[in-house]
């Protein structure tokens, strides 16, 4: 059966949308899904699901605001769409720390004029690439003062969610275990 990664997005930041990793991996057994595990705190699941990705991020959101209180967007991917994500790895030995390079995982293709508009800017030091609908940031100097977070996170940029560059080759490796 295929391997899934589901991201949640938002999620036990501060007071809000708490949700205990455990209890979540319960109510998604509940559910019918397979080998469901998760990895650190921030709503990183890898699970076992015949439903397509588009499907799986639908009824995951649903049933995570039915079972838990608490209503987030959820993107999917595939075990091997994120084999995928590592492998176009556009800043590879560049990066010196992996905590300050981030993946954002789009729900969809940034519309053409955002992609162009992405592809022009000026962030030095920082560098940005986006590759279909992942979009890689690594901030040298900190996410805190990033001139390419603020784009990130705008109302103009497909829903997304960013992970780490540690999380995201361990999800993978969890989704090989």
């Amino acid at each position: 059966m295929p391997r899934h990664i589901a991201l949640l997005r938002a999620i036990n930041l501060g007071s809000r949308n708490r949700v205990s990793m455990p209890e979540l991996r319960e109510l998604l057994a509940g559910h019918g899904y397979g080998d469901v595990k998760t990895l650190v705190q921030s709503g990183n699941i890898v699970l076992t699901s015949r439903l397509s990705p588009a499907r799986l991020e639908r009824d995951l959101q649903r049933q995570i605001a039915e079972g838990l209180g608490v209503d987030t967007p959820v993107v999917v991917r595939t075990r091997d769409e994120l084999a995928q994500v590592i492998e176009r790895d556009p800043f590879g030995s560049d990066v010196d720390n992996p905590k300050l390079y981030q993946v954002t995982f789009l729900s969809e293709e940034p519309s053409d004029e955002l992609a162009q508009e992405l592809a022009e800017m000026d962030v030095a030091p920082e560098r940005i690439a986006l590759i279909g609908r992942e979009l890689y940031t690594w901030h040298p100097d900190g996410i805190q003062r990033s001139k390419v977070d603020r784009l990130r996170t705008s109302k103009r940029m497909p829903t997304g969610t960013a992970r780490n560059w540690t999380t995201v080759t361990g999800l993978l490796a969890l989704a090989d275990e």
